[in-house]
Formats: structure tokens, C-alpha cells, sequence
């Protein structure tokens, strides 16, 4: 074998290598995987919690509901509609309520169109809007609130040294009332601007030398306050030729000065136009000396200088609501702000009156709803539901569970008549002066 042909030995550099199959690190077993990240653990707790809070809601599926709009045009109890509580309610329902803010006799007398729902303060306005309707339509009454005079301490007090006004008890006989009841015919003597003195105590005519329809001349600056004020007695009001507060306040001075009889009641049709013009003339003065219409008072009154204004015209439930949620913020109702309940009374009794089917939605489940009705008690408006307690017994209860003065009954039980509607239309026009309505487009 030559050498040519012998084989050689090869070294380990010059032998092909064989590739090495890759090989897949994987961790210890030792090691426990951590099955989710922190961040996911941390917020998961949060996110069951969501969910299982939508659940008990029923807001689970809101996102994927239709939520309908309903365009409503509403007076003062729009601040139903506008609480948050009572939105949310509303939302569960697939029903969000665009309002319109509006007096109630201006709801009645201008133009619905585009509107689905209407709620006027009162049954003047809501019968004119009624006569309007050319088939018949569904309603409701949620609620009742009695029409009062918002005051402050000093000034009730005022007027029960000048014998006009009496302070409801307390619950427990001791401290401060909220609550007066307001003698009117006695009252429509110091607004007339006459000084006839016999609304003054015995005690104190000789003692006081201003005229008796200034705040001075009733006793004001006497009563230990250190303060004065020589204007007139006056109560504000919103405008009578838009407002159903100012209309129902003109009906209990028309009822008093026309000797505690409505007027036109027992009258043809002639001469009870003819009584209202004659009662018109009485009270006219009574509502003019104020100056110049506001369209809110209650936003005056509840304001931090409201007491620049000594007697405002508002509804019991916007008072309460006001208590209510001072003692949710100060533990303690708010003792400088009380009411007059005037005597005769007037109850207002609020409508919600459907103009289409989306309206007609809504007015049924005002009036199913046990949740909304709730929530009407809380926001201090006196609800009446057949079957269930009496109109104020359930906003009583509801009051002295947390710690604010319940109102008491007058015991002088004379309740305010209003005029027919076309008589007190013309008690209105008369006192305010108001410009024809704009009617609905044939």
C-alpha cells in the first residue's frame, strides 16, 4: 500500500461537527409561575365590585339600551327633575328629560309645539292647557305642596308682636320654631300702605310714631336685634302674568278682600267678570308696590344676603329641601330661615301632562314608580298615593327622622277657592298688566 493510499489520521479541528439540536430554556420547577401580573390582581377586586354594582342596578346593559329624550318645558318643579338622584332613577328606565324652564302660566299660554311632556305648578295653568288639547291626554299628579311666604326669624317675630302672625310649637317645646301661621286679612293690612293700627298690640300703639306698613313701624328696630329697616311691607313675588305661585297668591288676596268668598262664585257669567275687575282693583296695589317682577324668588331667598329681601313667595317644598340639605352638610337645621303659612291656605297641586307617547312613557312610570315617589319625599314634597299613608304623613316621619321641625295644621282650617278660569284669567290681566299669549300655529 503506497502512502498515497494509506489513510491518515485526522485531527479533532478537521472533523465535520454535528449540528446541535437548540435547546428550549424553560424555568424551574421549583418556581411557582405567577398566573396574573400585580397590576391585574390589584385592580380586579375593583372591577367585580363595578360589575356586580351595575348588576344589582340593572346598569349592566345600559350601554347597549336606547335611550329615549323626552323635551319637556316645566315650571318651579322642574327641581324634581333636575336632582341627580331622580335623573339616575330616570336612566334606569331609558328616559332622559330635556327641560325648558318656564313660568306656568307662560307654559299654558305659549306654543307646545315639539314638546312631549308639560308639568305647570298648578291646576289654573294645567286646566288652560287641558282646553287646548284637541283629544284627551294622560297625566298625573305626583305630589301636592302648599304655598307659603319665606321669612326670616326676626321679621316672624315681628309680625307676631304686631299680632298678624302666630309661632307653630316645637316639637318638644323648647327652642325656636320654623314654622308661623300668617293671619292674611290681618297681613293685607300693612301691604295696603294705610295705617289703620288695630293690627298693632295694645301695648305698643302709643309707642310707635312710623307709619305701620313700614318693617320700622310694625316694631322691627325695637325687637333687640340691633338692626332697621324703614321700608315697606312687601312680599316679593315672581310675575303673575308667567307664574303660577304669583297667580294662586293673588287668588288668596282676591278671596280675603272680596270677604273670604270667591270671587265670581255665585255669579252669571256677566257679573262675575264684573266682580273680578271690582276685586282686581282692591288687591292691585298690594301686588304693584313691590317694583319690579323677578322670575325666581326662591334662588333670592336661599341666597347668602337673601334676608335683603324680608318676605319672599315660594313652595313648602323648596324650604324643606333647603333644610334637608343643611342638615346633611351642618348637622343642624338652619334656624334663621322660617315660613309663614299663610291662613286661608292655598295647596298647589302640580301636573304632569303628556303630549306624546314618549310623554305618555314618562307619566306612567311617575305614577308606578315607588322609587321616584321616595325620592319626591326627600326632596320635601308631600306625596299622595291611593293606599299608602295621607299626603303629609310620609314627609313628617321622613322630617323628624332626621331631625328638622315637622309643620303643624293651622288650626284655622279656611282653605282658599280659586275663581273659574276665566275670572281669574281677568283677576291677572287686570293686576299684571299681561300681553296676549302667543298661541299654537293652526
Amino acid at each position: 500500500m503506497s502512502e498515497a493510499d494509506r489513510p491518515h489520521a485526522t485531527s479533532e479541528a478537521d472533523r465535520p461537527r454535528a449540528a446541535a439540536e437548540p435547546r428550549l430554556a424553560t424555568r424551574s420547577r421549583e418556581r411557582r409561575r405567577r398566573r396574573l401580573p400585580l397590576h391585574v390582581a390589584i385592580a380586579l377586586p375593583l372591577a367585580l365590585t363595578g360589575l356586580i354594582a351595575l348588576l344589582v342596578t340593572g346598569n349592566a346593559l345600559r350601554p347597549f339600551d336606547r335611550v329615549i329624550t323626552i323635551h319637556a318645558r316645566m315650571a318651579s318643579k322642574s327641581d324634581y327633575f333636575k336632582d341627580p338622584e331622580v335623573q339616575r332613577l330616570l336612566l334606569k328606565h331609558g328616559i332622559r328629560v330635556d327641560i325648558k324652564r318656564l313660568g306656568s302660566r307662560g307654559i299654558a299660554t305659549q306654543s307646545l309645539e315639539g314638546m312631549d311632556v308639560v308639568f305647570p305648578s298648578g291646576q289654573p295653568a294645567a286646566k288652560l292647557i287641558l282646553n287646548r288639547q284637541k283629544q284627551s291626554v294622560d297625566s298625573a299628579r305626583p305630589f301636592v305642596t302648599p304655598l307659603v311666604l319665606g321669612t326670616f326669624q326676626q321679621y316672624a317675630e315681628t309680625l307676631v308682636k304686631a299680632g298678624v302672625a302666630t309661632a307653630q310649637p316645637t316639637t318638644d317645646g323648647r327652642g325656636d320654631t320654623l314654622y308661623y301661621d300668617l293671619n292674611m286679612a290681618r297681613f293685607m293690612d300693612l301691604l295696603d300702605g294705610l295705617h289703620k293700627g288695630r293690627v298693632l298690640a295694645h301695648q305698643d300703639r302709643d309707642k310707635l310714631k312710623e307709619r305701620a306698613d313700614t318693617w320700622n313701624g310694625i316694631g322691627f328696630d325695637k325687637t333687640g336685634n340691633g338692626r332697621s329697616n324703614g321700608n315697606r311691607v312687601l312680599v316679593r313675588t315672581s310675575d303673575v302674568c308667567e307664574s303660577n305661585s304669583a297667580g294662586s297668591y293673588l287668588s288668596i288676596l282676591a278671596f280675603v278682600a272680596n270677604g273670604d268668598s270667591t270671587p265670581g262664585a255665585d255669579e252669571n257669567d256677566k257679573d262675575a267678570i264684573k266682580e273680578a275687575e271690582e276685586v282686581a282693583r282692591k288687591i292691585k296695589p298690594l301686588i304693584t308696590l313691590q317694583g319690579m317682577w323677578d322670575d325666581e324668588q326662591a334662588d333670592s331667598y336661599f341666597s347668602d344676603v337673601g334676608d335683603t329681601v324680608p318676605i319672599a313667595l315660594i313652595y313648602e317644598h323648596q324650604y324643606l329641601a333647603h333644610q334637608i340639605d343643611h342638615v346633611r352638610k351642618h348637622n343642624q337645621p338652619d334656624p334663621r330661615r322660617v315660613l309663614l303659612y299663610p291662613s286661608p291656605s292655598a295647596l298647589t297641586k302640580p301636573q304632569l301632562i303628556s303630549l306624546s307617547e314618549k310623554g305618555d312613557r314618562l307619566v306612567e312610570l311617575i305614577k308606578e314608580d315607588r322609587d321616584l315617589r321616595r325620592r319626591a319625599i326627600e326632596l320635601g314634597f308631600r306625596v299622595r298615593v291611593s293606599g299608602e299613608d295621607g299626603t303629609g304623613k310620609q314627609l313628617d316621619t321622613y322630617l323628624r327622622e332626621h331631625g328638622i321641625q315637622a309643620p303643624v295644621d293651622n288650626p284655622d282650617q279656611t282653605a282658599m277657592y280659586e275663581p273659574d278660569l276665566e275670572v281669574l284669567e281677568r283677576i291677572i290681566d287686570d293686576v299684571g298688566g299681561c300681553s296676549p299669549p302667543e298661541r299654537d300655529t293652526p
